[in-house]
């Protein structure tokens, strides 16, 4: 989060060389226009971005230590709402960068072993947040 996804909305003169010499990396390997150095193709990956760092971000600095812990009733809830968000930005960065015409299959099929694994990942832990839900709620 901190050294790909969020450096796009630090201000440059906070934002270390070291940064941007990582994501001028990751965006010349990977041929991902989310991290173009003159900024994403489209408007609404900005707000995703703003939704990782209000959202995702303190969500996941509370959910780990009490995941880890069990004791908080809202963990399942909060992480369901944090997998579903996870999975349709998810989803539509997925089928944005399908419809890049400038993108050979291959420079495709590489951001897809990026993003496929992330959108698996927040479909497993949706799918057990809301069995956790369905436990707690409605037990057998």
């Amino acid at each position: 989060m901190f050294m790909i996804d969020l450096p796009a909305l630090y201000h440059p003169s906070l934002t270390p060389a070291s940064l941007t010499s990582l994501r001028t990396y990751y965006h010349t390997t990977y041929r991902d226009e989310f991290f173009a150095p003159e900024g994403p193709p489209t408007a609404w990956f900005g707000v995703f971005l703003w939704m990782e760092a209000l959202y995702h971000l303190p969500l996941s600095c509370w959910a780990i230590p009490n995941l880890y812990r069990g004791t908080h009733p809202l963990v399942p809830v909060h992480l369901l709402v944090y997998a579903v968000q996870t999975a349709v930005t998810t989803i539509t960065c997925i089928a944005e960068y399908l419809s890049w015409t400038h993108l050979s299959t291959g420079d495709k099929v590489n951001l897809g072993y990026l993003y496929v694994p992330y959108l698996a990942l927040s479909v497993f832990m949706g799918v057990d947040m809301f069995g956790r839900l369905q436990d707690r709620l409605m037990p057998v």
